[in-house]
């Protein structure tokens, strides 16, 4: 059955809310959440099912034979997105917008983000030494611009080409861009080639962001910069529903800044990745990344494929790896308290974009802590470039975070022991009724004479007294015993007392979980007002990450400090190719 072919007038409510939601997004997968599990639906479910291998089942939904439907669980829903989007698909996310139990009627539901190759933000989908830079290509007939970011990490840039067809596919194809945004103007040779050869996500539009919120990110560029900057916005804000408020203002890459060199040029030099095996074991890169952070594994990359040819700069950073190399103890020090340093900059995405959890804040909480330690090296060693250690920011996530929370927020088990009153009277009140269960118990043995008698719980009946088969004969109307369920082993009882005090926990439980809940919320709102500060600090720790892993190859290998001068010569002696060289040891 196509959704092409139904009489939507015939459609059950939720069905039809189903069908107004997917005529929003035709060319993507819905998943469309129904209680504990996202639900697909006519040709979407056909397709999921089998790119997923799940079984094809139907739901009545109003017309004479059953819809094509099948599901997968919400708690475990990014491995099933993870593989959609490998195998080139868009997924759209519709969520509930209320609580079903207190919803009257039909839940609210409304697409809250969409998810293609170049919006992922999952970690198990991302490679941490890698950025997943989503961009477009606008073709102003007379030159290309191309901008790009990715938003787990905040990074935005952009730049101008020559209006050749080769050129802009070797940059596109160089950047490594994971999906593409482009005029409606683009040569479709351009597209074929980038569909069919490279497999990228390519969508055509000429839609522009009008808004003023993110304008901060443009104004200070020229018209043609600011369409295009307007056109991946349009994608990343309106079609896929992206919060970039992390995003920091956009780079011009400016060719004459860096050694320029096509993907073919970059591809036989196998700088990041080997010709033969297009794996990143036997690159420059695999040689060279001695780093102890992912911002510093991906900074690495970025310096290798875009090598500045300023002067001072380069002499700036071979100054540091002097200084690390003489203060061998110092560096030592250095790489032991990176390595405790987790990835702020995907931190960051994550919590401005709404995914991040208890654990992701009491990584950012561990990351801060080791922050003074390396601000004091950075000193001492004279460092180009300072951070600052956010003292108030670690103290509010050291006093108010578990260390081991759950990965759900709606678990409980989220804010520590004494950081909020009211959520202090309530896990007090929730201590005393588990107390009166275990004396409940205590008690009902003694008075019941029955000494196997358990109090036990589930979902379904709540707290509940099980007495065996071999035991009811001592079970008396005047014990006050009400019989809830029969057992294969034997009888489920409740009394009113223990009703009532299952009442008060699951009630205090509750209260605990959504007040932690809010909570947690509250602490992660205020986290986002740092992270343009937390941004600044990743960029220094990326940097500094590079320059001591420099440091770490040049003594285990003897490499030394090339003199640069500006007479365009080139003198090596005893050389040695650093790959070649390690490879056949």
């Amino acid at each position: 059955m196509k959704l092409s072919e139904v009489d939507r007038s015939k459609l059950a409510p939720m069905m039809k809310h189903y069908v107004e939601m997917k005529d929003n997004y035709k060319d993507v997968l819905l998943f469309y959440r129904l209680g504990d599990f996202y639900e697909m639906f006519f040709e979407d479910a056909v397709t999921v099912s089998h790119e997923l291998e799940l079984t094809l089942t139907g739901r009545a939904a109003g017309l004479e034979e059953r819809v094509p439907m099948c599901g997968v669980p919400y708690h475990a829903v990014n491995v099933y997105i993870d593989k959609l989007i490998k195998k080139g698909y868009k997924v759209a996310i519709c969520e509930q917008m209320e609580d079903p139990k207190t919803a009257k009627g039909i839940v609210k539901r409304d697409i809250t983000e969409v998810i293609s190759s170049g919006t992922v933000t999952s970690e198990s989908s991302l490679n941490e030494k890698e950025n997943n830079f989503i961009g477009n290509i606008y073709d102003f007939d007379y030159m290309y611009v191309i901008s790009y970011s990715d938003i787990t990490t905040g990074e935005y840039y952009i730049e101008k080409l020559d209006h050749d067809k080769d050129k802009v596919l070797s940059e596109v194809i160089s950047l490594g861009l994971k999906e593409v945004i482009c005029n409606s103007k683009l040569d479709p040779y351009i597209i074929n080639i980038l569909k069919s050869q490279y497999k990228l996500t390519v969508t055509i539009t000429d839609k522009l962001y009008e808004l003023d919120n993110y304008s901060y990110l443009y104004n200070n560029f020229d018209v043609n910069y600011q369409i295009a900057i307007k056109h991946l916005l349009y994608y990343l804000v309106v079609e896929q529903r992206r919060n970039l408020s992390h995003i920091r203002l956009v780079i011009e890459k400016k060719q004459d800044n860096y050694l320029k060199m096509d993907v073919h040029t970059k591809r036989n030099l196998e700088l990041t990745e080997s010709l033969r095996l297009k794996e990143r074991q036997y690159s420059l890169l695999w040689l060279m990344d001695n780093t102890k952070t992912a911002m510093g594994g991906r900074k690495l990359k970025q310096w290798i494929e875009n090598p500045i040819i300023d002067k001072d700069i380069l002499n700036q950073r071979y100054d540091i790896i002097d200084k690390l190399l003489n203060e061998f103890l110092l560096s030592d020090e250095l790489r032991k308290y990176l390595y405790e340093v987790y990835d702020l900059e995907r931190l960051c995405g994550r919590i401005s974009l709404g995914n991040a959890n208890a654990r992701d804040l009491v990584q950012l909480k561990n990351s801060l802590r080791v922050l003074p330690n390396i601000k004091e090296i950075l000193t001492k060693i004279n460092f180009y470039k300072q951070i600052e250690t956010l003292d108030s920011l670690y103290e509010l996530l050291n006093n108010s975070l578990n260390e081991t929370p759950p990965i759900g927020l709606k678990e409980g088990y989220l804010i520590k022991d004494g950081y909020n009153s009211e959520l202090e009277e309530l896990k007090s009140l929730r201590s005393g009724g588990k107390n009166f269960i275990s004396k409940f118990e205590l008690e009902e043995k003694e008075r019941t004479g029955i000494k196997n008698l358990k109090i036990g719980f589930n979902k379904v009946f709540g707290y509940f007294i099980e007495v065996s088969k071999s035991n009811l004969n001592l079970i008396t109307p005047e014990m006050g015993y009400i019989r809830k369920q029969t057992i294969a082993n034997g009888e489920r009882f409740i009394t009113p007392l223990l009703k009532e005090k299952e009442d008060l926990i699951l009630t205090s439980e509750e209260k605990i979980i959504e007040l932690e809940y809010n909570l947690f919320i509250e602490i992660r709102d205020k986290v986002k007002e740092y992270i343009p500060n937390l941004q600044e600090i990743s960029k220094v720790i990326s940097e500094i990450d590079v320059i001591q892993s420099f440091a770490f190859i040049s003594e285990k290998y003897n490499y030394v400090r090339p003199t640069l001068n500006n007479k365009h010569e080139i003198k090596v002696i005893d050389s040695r190719h650093p790959v070649v060289e390690n490879t056949l040891k």
